[in-house]
């Protein structure tokens, strides 16, 4: 009798242990499918973007920020879809950030990721650097500069060969238990010979961004009473295991 009965407790640990198990391929992605139309404005800053996909409790938000009170942003074509986040008048410093706070309650979280499409006009900024908070004051450079390409255009029905960055977190425990993750996609150009196309950087020069995801595995932190039915299969697996021994 031990022998089925270790068995349909082996098979009964290891489904509640899998059933607890979540996995989250995207915790948020913004591809401003949804968000895009209401990207429109002149300021300096322009906030409040909501990602078209967003994991079970969490919030997210996606923003710009520039030191020219002129900045129109916009959301024109994207990597083969119709929007993305745009915005012109770039100086040294400008950013995009992507905030997302997840649920702490009924989840922990490994392996972030991050990944992302960019593409700028041929007067925008060329160089850029991608940078992580977790406390929305203390900023980490991920990595070393990197170039976007000249002569890719973006339109609605094709896609073009834009930079396409992704940066493994996973060794930043730090982003696991952070309330709030801060994600941003930084402007490092000269103002002088920055450009795409070798060239000064203009004020009517655009960068966009689009398809924005922020990926991690996911696990459900169980209920009391189901930690206890684990706990109690657990225990009758380790009896089994000593009568089988005798």
């Amino acid at each position: 009798m031990s022998i089925p009965r270790l068995a349909l407790t082996t098979v009964s640990a290891l489904a509640l242990t899998a059933a607890l198990q979540v996995r989250a391929d995207t915790l948020a992605q913004w591809t401003f499918e949804t968000s895009g139309p209401s990207i429109t404005g002149t300021s300096a800053t322009f906030g409040g973007i909501v990602p078209e996909t967003l994991y079970s409790g969490a919030t997210a938000a996606a923003s710009g920020t520039h030191a020219g009170a002129g900045t129109v942003w916009s959301s024109p074509s994207g990597n083969g879809s119709p929007h993305s986040f745009s915005a012109n008048l770039w100086a040294q410093g400008d950013y995009f950030q992507f905030t997302l706070s997840p649920d702490l309650t009924d989840y922990t979280y490994s392996g972030i990721a991050v990944s992302y499409d960019q593409n700028g006009s041929a007067t925008g900024p060329k160089t850029f650097y991608f940078a992580y908070s977790t406390d929305g004051s203390t900023w980490n450079t991920v990595g070393s500069d990197y170039a976007l390409t000249s002569g890719i255009t973006w339109s609605t029905g094709t896609g073009g060969q834009p930079t396409q960055e992704s940066f493994d977190l996973s060794a930043i425990t730090a982003l696991d238990t952070a309330s709030t993750m801060y994600f941003r996609i930084v402007d490092d150009s000269a103002t002088t010979g920055g450009a795409i196309n070798g060239g000064n950087v203009g004020t009517a020069g655009t960068d966009r961004t689009d398809n924005f995801t922020i990926t991690a595995s996911g696990t459900a932190i169980p209920e009391p009473a189901s930690a206890a039915l684990l706990t109690g299969f657990a225990g009758l697996l380790a009896w089994n295991v000593i009568r089988r021994r005798r």
